[in-house]
């Protein structure tokens, strides 16, 4: 009998703020658009007022999910502008991904979820406390 290969792997979703907060959710599959909402909505409990969110044109951001929750009504309180394709220098959150690929997981071996999960929560943790590094993402991005 021939097993089939699985790959676990861990999705992370982030939003960071021009004050230098970083919110992330991670979770052991893919994000679908309805826990993007979600996760749109959590932001919008925390931060309250109106959310401007840079997204990249990733099919996620534009599912019907996505386009039923804003038509329901929270395009009002939320404005999404759209990033060129290919121009992840121009999206701050790809920041802290880069800070975090080079610094708090590069040459990270885990032997499982549990492990990358301990490993990556650090890692947010420390950007956490460093709000001014999360507003530099915005300045190399040309948003502030």
């Amino acid at each position: 009998m021939v097993e089939e290969a699985t790959h676990e792997h861990l999705s992370v979703i982030s939003a960071v703020t021009e004050a230098g907060k970083l919110f992330t959710r991670a979770q052991e599959e893919a994000f679908c658009g309805e826990q993007v909402v979600a996760f749109l909505e959590q932001l919008q409990r925390f931060l309250g007022g109106k959310l401007l969110i840079y997204w990249d044109r990733a099919r996620i951001h534009r599912g019907d999910a996505v386009k039923a929750w804003l038509a329901a009504g929270h395009a009002g309180d939320v404005r999404i502008e759209p990033l060129p394709p290919y121009a992840p220098e121009l999206n701050p959150d790809e920041g802290v991904w880069n800070e975090l690929k080079h610094h708090d997981l590069a040459n990270v071996s885990c032997l499982d979820l549990r492990g990358l999960r301990t490993q990556l929560r650090r890692g947010i943790q420390r950007m956490q406390h460093r709000p001014d590094l999360i507003r530099g993402f915005f300045a190399q991005a040309g948003l502030l």
